[in-house]
């Protein structure tokens, strides 16, 4: 086995996660109004559902309504999640706060703690989010 990773390095190379949700239009609008997201692509079915790629500055995820029938389930339907995102943004106090008053509740508040200035919200689709930047 190589040691060389194919793609390390290569700037053409990304991961965007994407989210499950239930009711993925709401939470479409939760992401622009609680972090500023822009819609670059978002198509909708007949049945309601939605999948889009959404961004933050330079920063790409994606919104789906969750499909068990493909085994993809939201968080509210699993009891909790398994991945944190971690958004890195110049001042983590002033977008925490946008957060919470588009919806999201507190896991813990921002403050100085092992080099970072930080805190963690949920979503209200039971997405975990921890915003914030390293300490100079």
């Amino acid at each position: 086995m190589s040691d060389d990773l194919e793609g390390a390095g290569d700037p053409k190379t990304s991961i965007a996660p994407m989210l499950s949700v239930r009711h993925g239009a709401r939470a479409i609008e939760f992401y622009k109004r609680a972090f500023g997201a822009g819609e670059l692509f978002r198509l909708d079915d007949e049945s309601g559902a939605v999948v889009a790629r959404l961004s933050v500055g330079a920063a790409e995820f994606w919104v789906a309504d969750e499909s068990p029938e493909h085994l993809n389930f939201s968080p509210e339907s699993l009891g909790g999640g398994s991945v944190r995102m971690v958004m890195i943004v110049p001042d983590p106090d002033a977008a925490f706060e946008r957060a919470l008053a588009a919806g999201a509740n507190v896991v813990w508040p921002v403050g100085d703690q092992y080099g970072w200035r930080i805190g963690r919200i949920v979503d209200p689709f039971g997405h975990h989010w921890e915003i914030g930047k390293p300490l100079a």
